[in-house]
């Protein structure tokens, strides 16, 4: 395959280039190569960090493909190769959340080896040795492994109050028809989905949470179907993500959103007038209650999470300020944002910068500070669930 990577580069860059601003882990390409071993072929991968992955033969052409959640394969191009077996390789989106990478084999090649190493370093290895047709074709031919499906949508078991994981909502602004913000070629809807995953990763590593999120892909979702996929997950907490930009003025930093006194009541009407009445309130039936039922109901609902909900802004401010990340000068605001409506669970709005801030931006795109951001965010939800556990047992004394 001498010469073969840097023929490829073009293909593979607009393979992925819709996935770059959503992917969880990257390639270092200047660390990764290709190359025949004995009579076979060996391949490493660098990462960024560890994401789940699988790795298979397939036929009609022969082909070593391995799938990964997710990685971004720019620069993949330049990895270093020596190699006459690999014919051909592509990457790009396999499936919403998802990226595969193919390498095109000149013959039959079962996997020997392959495995993931972590620490300083994350690193795939994969042996392939030359086969005979059989049984080539007999590993190409076995099935999707039990459990691949992608994870669902919304989960539908809870933990306990007080045992178990945090159940966590990521609901990251916009999508499809609609981008939100837009600066510099970039959107909101992107950049968000981008800043979702990462944080979901993080969630899921920490052992403390399980996360479901409005949306795995740029695609449109409605306002009022967000608290619905909540619902479905029995969310312990919903967090929506988003930034705005600003036609006039200047505006810096991240800024922490709750439903406000005065919304509220409107937020009661609107959602009993418009909204499926089994997602109004998780395990309260209001299919055969009026609006004005519907609505007391939800009032006395939110005499709970709305305390809860304030405590959750006050103590991710903390922890965003703790990791000295920018905030806006009025870091803490409330408003009548649909998402946040939803009455029994607790909820807040992060506005993680300005795309209106050349500042924001920038740091937007920079993945290091991205991670500081979802450190920020994962710290605060650890002590504001402990506080909540905590109120919570007293409140139940």
């Amino acid at each position: 395959m001498r010469g073969v990577l840097a023929g490829l580069a073009l293909l593979v860059a607009s393979a992925v280039g819709a996935q770059e601003l959503t992917a969880v882990a990257r390639l270092d390409p200047a660390a990764s190569h290709v190359e025949d071993v004995r009579r076979g072929v060996g391949l490493e991968l660098a990462l960024s960090q560890p994401v789940p992955w699988r790795v298979r033969v397939m036929d009609q052409p022969p082909r070593l493909v391995l799938d990964f959640r997710e990685v971004d394969f720019t620069g993949i191009g330049a990895v270093e190769e020596d190699s006459d077996r690999v014919l051909g390789l592509r990457a790009g989106v396999y499936r919403p959340g998802w990226s595969r990478l193919v390498l095109e084999l000149d013959g039959p090649y079962t996997v020997s080896e392959a495995g993931m190493t972590t620490g300083n370093a994350t690193r795939v290895s994969v042996r392939l040795a030359r086969a005979s047709e059989e049984e080539f074709a007999k590993r190409a031919a076995q099935p999707e492994p039990p459990g691949w499906a992608l994870p669902p949508a919304a989960l539908t078991t809870a933990a306990t109050e007080g045992r178990g994981p945090l159940v966590v909502v990521l609901d990251p602004g916009h999508g499809g028809l609609d981008p939100g913000a837009e600066r510099g070629g970039l959107s909101e809807a992107q950049l968000m989905l981008s800043f979702a995953r990462e944080l979901k990763e993080l969630l899921l590593r920490d052992g403390g949470f399980r996360v479901a999120m409005t949306r795995e892909e740029d695609s449109f979702v409605p306002l009022e179907t967000r608290i619905t996929l909540a619902h479905e997950a029995q969310a312990h907490v919903f967090v929506s993500l988003h930034a705005d930009a600003l036609a006039e003025g200047e505006a810096v930093g991240a800024t922490l959103y709750t439903l406000s006194e005065e919304a509220s009541d409107v937020a009661g009407a609107a959602l009993a007038e418009r909204h499926d009445r089994d997602d109004l309130l998780s395990g309260v039936d209001l299919t055969g209650q009026d609006d004005l039922v519907a609505k007391v109901l939800m009032d006395i609902a939110r005499v709970e999470t709305m305390p809860r909900s304030e405590r959750l802004s006050l103590a991710l401010e903390a922890s965003i300020k703790a990791a000295d990340l920018p905030m806006h000068r009025h870091a803490r605001q409330s408003a009548g944002f649909s998402v946040l409506k939803s009455p029994d669970i607790p909820s807040v709005l992060v506005e993680l910068g300005f795309l209106s801030s050349p500042e924001d931006l920038a740091r937007l795109q920079d993945p290091v500070w991205r991670a500081a951001m979802a450190g920020a965010l994962l710290d605060g939800l650890k002590v504001w669930t402990a506080e909540d556990a905590a109120l919570s047992k007293l409140l139940r004394r």
